[in-house]
């Protein structure tokens, strides 16, 4: 999410294992894990490589979040008191909080953690689970080839949709829900790429 592993990085095991001074076990798990998550893409008798989704796959998972998401936050806009408002309006406190510090990529990990939670507090597991994984990949996708203007979710979108959900106006939630989206995708340049680097002590922080 920091852009410092570009797409297509291979992720040695046995670097990985000297950089973090861990076993190989505890790296394969790491990557299993990743690689179930579409962040890293696991290769036959190759390795690991850090994922590159394309143009057409970022428009695919945008597509589905569209899907999935206007009509979850419509609905809960229905029903509000069935939601824990106080947890969100706490998550947007962090948020706030991680722009005042400049801080990428708690920034974008929180801008994903709180579609997650509005999926989670509907407590419909299978929704979440769905939602919780096209966050990810959206996450990936915004720290690949997202701007520093546009890095995450845009200031207050989050609060504006909250406030329709509390305000139980459904069509204003939904409405508001669209365009958060379509601006996150309008903020992405799937045109940049970088060149897959080598050294992933250097690039991790360890040396």
């Amino acid at each position: 999410m920091e852009q410092r592993l570009a797409p297509k990085t291979k992720l040695s095991e046995a670097r990985l294992c000297e950089t973090f001074g861990v076993g190989r076990m505890h790296v394969r798990r790491a990557l299993l894990l990743l690689a179930s998550q579409g962040i890293i893409e696991l290769q036959s008798n190759r390795g690991a490589y850090v994922a590159c989704p394309d143009e057409s796959e970022a428009n695919d998972v945008f597509a589905a979040r569209m899907l999935i998401e206007p009509p979850l936050v419509r609905q809960m806009a229905q029903s509000p008191d069935n939601i824990d408002l106080t947890l969100l309006t706490e998550h947007i406190a962090l948020e706030d909080a991680a722009r005042k510090m400049n801080e990428r990529t708690e920034i974008i990990r929180l801008s994903g953690e709180f579609h997650t939670k509005l999926a989670q507090s509907t407590g419909n597991k299978f929704v979440f689970r769905m939602m919780r994984e096209l966050v990810t990949r959206t996450s990936l996708i915004v720290g690949l080839f997202g701007s520093s203007e546009n890095a995450s979710c845009p200031d207050d979108e989050h609060s504006n949709i909250l406030e329709a959900i509390r305000l139980r106006n459904p069509e204003l939630t939904e409405k508001l829900l669209i365009s958060h989206l379509n601006h996150i995708q309008s903020g992405l340049d799937m045109t940049s790429r970088q060149a897959p680097q080598d050294d992933l002590a250097a690039i991790l922080g360890s040396e």
